[in-house]
This record gives C-alpha cells, structure tokens and sequence, in this order.
C-alpha cells in the first residue's frame, strides 16, 4: 500500500495537468470565435435592447424614452402594413417550399436515372447564387414590355401582367421568384429520402402494398423530421425578407412590398431613427421566437424519430 499509494498520486496529478494543457489548449483554438461572438453578435444585440428603449439618431446621445418605441408600434400604419406583407409572403412561400422541395426531391431520388446527377447540381445550382444576382435577373424577366415571361404569354395570345410594377401583383412576382430556391430544401429532403431503409419499402411490396401506399404509410412518415426541419428555417428566412424586395421593388408599388425587415431598414439608416428600428427588431425576435417554439411543441404529435417510443 505505501509503494502503490505515491504512483497514484504521480498518475492523478499528470492526468490534472495534462487535462488543463488541453482545456486551455482548446479555449485559445477557439477564442478568435468566442471574440467574434461577443463582439460582433451578443455585443450587439444586447445594444440593441438597450436602445430600443431610447431615441437615437445615430449622431447625437441616445435619449431614454421607456417603452415609447413599443407603444409606438400601435399607431404606426407602415407597421402593421409591412406586417401584413410578410405574413402573406409566409403564407404563400413556406407550403409551396415544403411541397415543392420534397416533389423536387422524389425527382432527384430516382437512383440510376440518366443524368440524375446533372440535375441534382443544376436544381442546387441557385441556392448558392448571390441573392442580387438571381434578384436582377428575375427583373429582366418580369419585365412588362421587354421581358420573356410576358414575351412568352404574348405568343399565345395572353396579356401579360405588369408583374412587379402592379400592387396586386407585385408580391405574387416576388414569391414565383423565390421558388428558383427551392434547391436548398430538396437536398434535405433527399437526405432524408436515402436514409429510409430499403427494408422497409420491400416488405410493403410484400404485403400488397402500391406506390402511393408506401409513400403515405413509409416515406412520408419518416420524412417528418426533416420537414420538420424545413417547416422552421423557412419560417425564419421568410420573416427576414429583404433582398429580393430591396433590389426589385424597394417596397413598392404603393407599399405592396414593404416587407417587415425593409421596412426596419428604413427607419434605421434612411429616417436614422435606431432606437425604433431596434424596437423595430425585437418584436421580431419575439414573434419569430413565438412561432418556431409553437412549431417545436407542434412537433410531438407529428414528428417521428425512428426507434421513438409512442
């Protein structure tokens, strides 16, 4: 016991340091993020919840107003209108997304089809494109008189709408415009799609069971997850519109297009108003925060993980 007693010892306090050179090891790996963190992320939000209850211009002092900013919001037309746009635009785009995407992604599953991978890479293909540049291209082509859209509607006889310059029209554009995307969520989807055992597809057509049968009762159960997945980013990026109403319609015709996010623009660096603008941004947070959680509760009782217990 005397001998053994020592090299226990020796053996604890070698692992202690050893285990301290690595912790201290992995924190200066990762401090330029942690400072990129703090800096430039939880440094400013937490900024912006201080001046959204305050009255700044961005040249003088920022004055305290308490919840003026909130109450503000209230009587505040171009609010409630940019409000509406947003959640018609979300209406419109995250179910055609979701249908869209998975339709799109059955097509780019069918294993051993000629050129399947060159589609797969032309469909992703706008998903990494600069938002500006597809944005300006969609205007070439929306347009009333010059366009191929309305060019192609006039071949057969069709009067072709005035797209992007028409408030009633208008937001529809935006929204066919935002469909060249759909590559993002097709490649989830067909992630999910290839992680379906094949078992399963084989005992059902076993059992009797149809196409249609199987995509009911098989993929599109085990698909849940991922449309869960889908469901919740595109009702993140759907709230924080703005590129595409920016270049192409700067929130017109008569506000049609005043998105949410352009809308918050404006006040912060057109009318340098930031302590509404942050105002502005947290209610957003909250609403955006209010409908993923509502999504996530949601969930229990549509979402299924295999090996789940119900």
């Amino acid at each position: 016991m005397a001998t053994t007693t020592p090299l226990r010892d020796l053996s604890h306090n070698g692992g202690s340091r050893l285990a301290r050179r690595e912790a201290l090891t992995f924190y200066l790996l990762i401090s330029p993020w942690l400072l990129g963190l703090l800096i430039f992320v939880l440094g400013p939000i937490t900024a912006s919840l201080g001046f959204s209850f305050t009255r700044w211009d961005l040249l003088t002092a920022p004055v305290a107003v308490g919840l003026r900013n909130y109450t503000r919001m209230l009587d505040d037309r171009f609010f409630w209108q940019s409000l509406s746009v947003t959640v018609r635009y979300t209406l419109m785009y995250v179910p055609s997304e979701l249908i869209g995407g998975l339709l799109l992604a059955l097509l780019m599953n069918q294993v051993g089809a000629r050129g399947i991978r060159s589609l797969r890479t032309i469909y992703y293909m706008p998903s990494v494109l600069s938002g500006v540049a597809f944005v300006v291209v969609w205007m070439w082509l929306f347009h009333p008189e010059a366009g191929l859209i309305n060019a192609t509607l006039a071949m057969v006889g069709i009067r072709g709408p005035r797209w992007l310059t028409d408030p009633n029209t208008a937001l529809t554009a935006l929204w066919l415009m935002s469909l060249w995307g759909l590559g993002r969520t097709a490649i989830i989807y067909l992630a999910g799609l290839r992680g379906i055992p094949k078992e399963l597809y084989e005992a059902a057509a076993i059992d009797g069971a149809g196409v249609s049968q199987s995509f009911w009762r098989i993929t599109l159960p085990m698909l849940t997850p991922a449309i869960f997945f889908n469901l919740v980013l595109s009702i993140i990026s759907t709230f924080q519109t703005f590129t595409s109403a920016f270049v192409a319609t700067n929130g017109g015709p008569l506000d049609a297009t005043l998105f949410y996010v352009l809308y918050l623009y404006r006040k912060a660096f057109q009318d340098f108003q930031m302590g509404y603008a942050s105002a502005l941004a947290w209610v957003l947070f909250l609403i955006i925060l209010g409908l993923t959680l509502l999504v996530v509760r949601s969930g229990q009782w549509w979402v299924y993980y295999e090996g789940e217990q119900r």
